[in-house]
C-alpha cells in the first residue's frame, strides 16, 4: 500500500503549506510540503493494529466484518493481514528538480542519478488518535525537510544514532524500459484497433 501525505507536487503545494505552517504555528518548510493525515487515519483505523476495544469485539462481530452485503470477503482483518511497518521514503533529485512524468517518456532528460532514502518505523510507534497521528506525521515531515536540507548541501543524508546509512546504487535497465514502452505502445495501438472494429461493426 502506497500513500503520499502531501497531497500533490511540491512546486504547488508548497506556497499553501506554509500559509497554513504559519497559520497554525507549524514550522515552514522549504523541501516538502505538509502531510495530510487523513488518508493515514482511513488506512490505521481499517487495517491498522486492533485497539482493546476491537479485541473484545466477539468473533461473530469480526466475521461477519470481513464480509459486505453479497455475502463476499472483502478483507481478512485478522492480524496476520493488518499492517505491522510503515516505510518512510524521502527522494532527492539532482539540482532540486524532480523527474516529471514527460521526461521520463519521452526521455528528454539527461540520465541523472536520483536518491531514496528508507526509513522503518513499526506500527506500534504510531499514535491511534487522530490528534497524536496527525503531530506524528507533521514530525516525520519535518525531519524529512532537515534531511533534504544537509543532502543538498552535502550531497549526503545525515546519519542517525548507531545505525550509518548504508547507500546502494541501483543501475536502470534501458533494455527493460524500452520493452515496457514497446509493449504500451502496442496494446495502445491494438486497443484502438479494436474500438475502430466494434465502431464500424455497430455503427
Amino acid at each position: 500500500m502506497v500513500l503520499f501525505p502531501e497531497g500533490g507536487f511540491l512546486h504547488k503545494r508548497r506556497e499553501i503549506s506554509q500559509r497554513f505552517a504559519e497559520k497554525n504555528n507549524l514550522p515552514k518548510l522549504e523541501y516538502v510540503s505538509l502531510p495530510r493525515a487523513g488518508a493515514m487515519k482511513v488506512i490505521m483505523e481499517e487495517v491498522g493494529p486492533k485497539n482493546e476495544q476491537a479485541a473484545s469485539t466477539s468473533k461473530q462481530d469480526n466475521k461477519k466484518d470481513d464480509f459486505n452485503q453479497n455475502n463476499t470477503k472483502i478483507v481478512d482483518t485478522k492480524n496476520g493481514d493488518r499492517i505491522e511497518w510503515i516505510l518512510d521514503v524521502t527522494i532527492a533529485y539532482p539540482d532540486r528538480i524532480p523527474l516529471h512524468l514527460q521526461d521520463i517518456v519521452c526521455g528528454t532528460r539527461p540520465p541523472c542519478t536520483t536518491h531514496l532514502h528508507y526509513r522503518l518505523y513499526p506500527i506500534s510507534e504510531v499514535p491511534t488518535d487522530t490528534e497524536g497521528m496527525t503531530q506524528w506525521l507533521y514530525d516525520r515531515f519535518i525531519e524529512k525537510d532537515k534531511m533534504l536540507e544537509e543532502f543538498y548541501r552535502t550531497g549526503q543524508f545525515p546519519t542517525t544514532g548507531n545505525n550509518p546509512s548504508v547507500a546502494r546504487q541501483v543501475r536502470q535497465d534501458n533494455l527493460r524500459y524500452l520493452i515496457l514502452h514497446l509493449f504500451f505502445i502496442a496494446s495502445t495501438f491494438l486497443q484502438y484497433k479494436i474500438w475502430c472494429a466494434l465502431w464500424s461493426y455497430l455503427w
